[in-house]
């Protein structure tokens, strides 16, 4: 007869009760996904799966060994915490060793786990099945994904402190095609559960764009007046945001270094007042009010583990406030202890128009519809390049004439910021190229009056 698996919560204690070392972080993720798979507007597959992963942190004098291991049965967890107890007494002394945050505690630490189930999809997976009817009869083809995953987070620490955070995720991945596969529009969202996603208004969308690239425009690459909508602004501020870390900057190799030394914090990036921040309580966005470490970094630290987490402004009226820091880093540079937070929200000046409204704006210019395949080039200057996708379109006048061929662009998302003309209406909205690894975001439609696309792409 198997052993009885143990709770989250009893690993927790039993690792920590475990545990020979001077002081320990002890962290469960119990997760679970459910996903639903559709090509050629037919559903192809549909699956669920469940998780589990412990952390265990050892901390000998200044020392810290840290073990990770996959579905954990209880009769190995104690051979799992010898394993970070020696790893931590072999180990070298930490720079960014620190006491650990003392008790307290974050959420309903007692409740049971409730993993996501494919009732997730209870009323989105009729919603789907008439916008598959409807592309069929108008003759386009729907292909993407639907994905929601469920993350209990358990962090117990020996000084006392037990946190609690439940992350929902769910992301929606939406792809029309003409018949024959000549012309092609993408569009996503991201959700916590699923019932806010609008399915057909999503399916309008795209059957739009498809109509709009029914005539197509040959441009040369060059520098365009160019609106982008808030998917391809969150993929641009999400590696800004990757790339804000304080000591990296202080160290000289960033595009927050100042010349000559320090950081560009109280700098003025933007004439406009854009504000860039984080926020763990943003409406629809929620994301844990602690600091979960896993593992060291230079941008995040395991002594910081159950920090609180407070909105925090990286960009402020236009002008640098922030960096990620520890309490490492803080002390190094003398600056706020500012931790990483999973979300990220940028706004403008009050009264923002929709996207719908700065294409009627317009006199000439092109539409944006998503960024793809972006890799840095220069992170002095935080140079990117990549991929425009699935829909570049012709604005003249005030409405969308046609669609144009793909490009490459290279583009710093710090130099943009400097050159905006213009900041819409925010927007909860999924990047397309990291929604992998952040989906937490709301963002502006932007108007920028020299984007540029380097060169022409073959890509369709």
């Amino acid at each position: 007869m198997s052993e009885r698996m143990s709770t989250p919560q009893e690993t927790v204690e039993r690792a920590l009760a475990l545990s020979q070392a001077d002081d320990c972080v002890v962290i469960v993720d119990e997760g679970s996904t459910a996903n639903l798979r559709f090509a050629g507007n037919t559903l192809t597959t549909n699956g669920v799966a469940r998780s589990s992963q412990l952390t265990v942190i050892s901390i000998v004098g200044q020392s810290a060994g840290v073990v990770s291991r996959a579905a954990v049965r209880p009769d190995q967890l104690a051979d799992v915490v010898a394993a970070a107890d020696r790893a931590a007494r072999d180990a070298q002394p930490s720079e960014d060793a620190r006491p650990l945050a003392g008790g307290g505690s974050y959420g309903d630490w007692d409740r049971g786990v409730d993993p996501t189930t494919i009732e997730v999809f209870r009323d989105f997976a009729p919603a789907l099945g008439e916008s598959f009817a409807a592309a069929e009869s108008s003759g386009r083809r729907l292909y993407g994904f639907a994905e929601h995953i469920l993350t209990s987070t358990f962090v117990g620490t020996s000084s006392g402190l037990r946190a609690r955070h439940d992350q929902p995720t769910g992301r929606l991945e939406l792809n029309a095609k003409s018949p024959d596969m000549s012309r092609s529009a993408w569009t996503g969202v991201a959700t916590r559960d699923f019932t806010d996603v609008d399915v057909a208004a999503l399916d309008a969308t795209l059957a739009r764009r498809l109509d709009w690239a029914k005539r197509r425009v040959d441009l040369p690459a060059g520098r365009y007046e160019t609106i982008l909508p808030p998917t391809a602004v969150s993929d641009l501020m999400i590696y800004l945001y990757w790339s804000a870390g304080a000591r990296d900057a202080a160290d000289g190799r960033t595009v927050f270094s100042k010349p000559g030394g320090g950081t560009r914090v109280g700098e003025r990036l933007s004439d406009v007042p854009v504000r860039l921040y984080s926020d763990p309580a943003h409406p629809g966005i929620e994301c844990a009010p602690f600091v979960v470490a896993h593992a060291s970094s230079r941008d995040q630290s395991v002594f910081d583990n159950g920090l609180g987490l407070g909105a925090t402004d990286w960009i402020s009226g236009g002008t640098l406030a922030n960096l990620v820091q520890t309490r490492h880093s803080a002390g190094v540079t003398g600056l706020a202890v500012t931790p990483q937070i999973d979300n990220l929200i940028m706004t403008g000046p009050d009264g923002g128009r929709s996207l719908e409204e700065m294409i009627a704006g317009t006199e000439r210019g092109l539409l944006l519809t998503c960024l793809w395949y972006i890799r840095e080039v220069d992170p002095q200057s935080l140079l990117l390049t990549g991929l425009t996708r699935d829909g570049v379109y012709l604005v003249e006048n005030g409405e969308v004439v046609g669609e144009v061929n793909n490009f490459r662009f290279n583009e710093s998302p710090v130099d943009l910021l400097g050159r905006l003309t213009e900041v819409g209406r925010s927007e909860q909205t999924l990047p397309r190229e990291w929604n992998d690894y952040f989906t937490r975001a709301v963002m502006p439609t932007v108007r920028v009056p020299d984007f540029n696309m380097s060169t022409v792409s073959q890509a369709n």
